[in-house]
């Protein structure tokens, strides 16, 4: 299978006057696992129907494999897509709706029988070739789809929440079925998601897109340790990050909380000023009790065995959630003292929400 980049230049989508996509570069080298995701509204399945040429730009470009596709239609893009909704064809076996495409094109009838035998094969499917549809699972059902998709040897896939209407512990394991997929054809792979631990377990690159607008991409682990802004600090993690608002003090070493407490945060790295307001972020996992630090009353606990989850309150108000291992003696309705890990800390200018820049 041919292998093809995917770069966007400006890229842009408007409905009259309402400018659903303002702008986007980004740059998906040949073989990557990209993955688009943001809260619903963000406009990543509609930047993926114009990557597929079901939805017209209204400026910019769009390039796959180094040829602008701006006027080219879908069905000549090279590309295939696997929709939420599986649209297989009811009245079809699973041999006729994997080979479907292929007749459609004229592929001769003995390489059409090889390529739906390898794929079949490949996607643990082969046994289910003669059912319909309707006697097929939700997540046999799914790798049809896929399998309709990788018989046509697209030059880059195009998955559309393909995992959404599956129960928990299927997602789970088509997660890694579809990732293992891509590891063995190599194909440049997009792949949208409101689910951000879908996003984090999958991706090679992570776009997470607000409003429109593109506020990070990068691998996800870069995502996750260093944030751009606030946004996607609290998008991207499970539980997600804790923000406290907060006044730098004289000697930068000091921060007083909106809940009256002081906490020191000698070492982060970051360049805060003097008088700054800052907002303060720490994962959950990243506070140890302490005899000083922030009060939080406990208003939930929840032990899954192996880890512990507590939610409480700060003097302020504001919410909190702590992540601990093992199991806890912490009760609801006690007040605790917990500190964040200084090396863990992250630090955010409170008015632009971007993350502070290091010294």
């Amino acid at each position: 299978m041919s292998q093809a980049g995917i770069e966007l230049k400006q890229v842009k989508k408007a409905y009259g006057q309402v400018e659903v996509i303002k702008g986007i570069d980004l740059d998906i080298q040949h073989g990557e696992f990209c993955v688009f995701v943001g809260p619903s509204g963000c406009g990543k399945s509609t930047l993926l129907r114009m990557i597929s040429g079901l939805e017209t730009i209204s400026g910019g470009e769009i390039v796959i494999g180094g040829e602008v596709v701006n006027n080219v239609p879908a069905a000549d893009r090279g590309l295939a897509m696997v929709f939420q909704s599986y649209a297989l064809y009811p009245h079809m076996t699973v041999r006729q709706n994997l080979s479907f495409g292929l007749e459609n094109i004229n592929t001769p009838q003995s390489e059409i029988n090889d390529k739906v035998d390898g794929v079949s094969k490949m996607l643990q499917i082969d046994m289910l070739l003669d059912r319909r549809p309707k006697d097929l699972s939700g997540g046999q059902r799914q790798r049809v789809a896929i399998g309709r998709a990788v018989v046509r040897e697209p030059r880059v896939f195009l998955f559309d929440e393909p995992l959404s209407n599956l129960d928990a512990e299927l997602r789970v394991d088509m997660r890694g079925e579809i990732a293992a997929l891509h590891r063995r054809l190599g194909n440049t792979m997009i792949y949208v998601t409101h689910d951000q631990v879908e996003a984090m377990t999958m991706a090679d690159k992570i776009a997470v897109l607000r409003l429109g607008q593109l506020e990070q991409f990068g691998r996800p682990l870069d995502l996750y340790n260093r944030p751009d802004n606030i946004f996607v600090a609290g998008f991207i993690g499970s539980p997600k990050m804790n923000f406290i608002e907060g006044t730098v003090g004289e000697n930068r070493e000091q921060l007083t909380l909106d809940t009256g407490e002081t906490i020191s945060i000698p070492g982060t790295g970051y360049a805060q000023r003097s008088g700054q307001n800052v907002t303060l972020g720490i994962r959950p996992n990243h506070m140890d009790h302490s005899d000083v630090g922030l009060k939080v009353q406990i208003g939930g606990v929840e032990q899954l065995g192996g880890e512990s989850y507590l939610y409480g309150t700060l003097a302020n108000g504001n919410r909190i959630t702590l992540h601990l291992p093992g199991q806890t003696s912490v009760e609801i309705g006690q007040t605790i003292t917990v500190a964040p890990q200084a090396h863990e800390i992250h630090l955010f200018d409170t008015e632009s929400t971007h993350t502070l820049r290091m010294d």
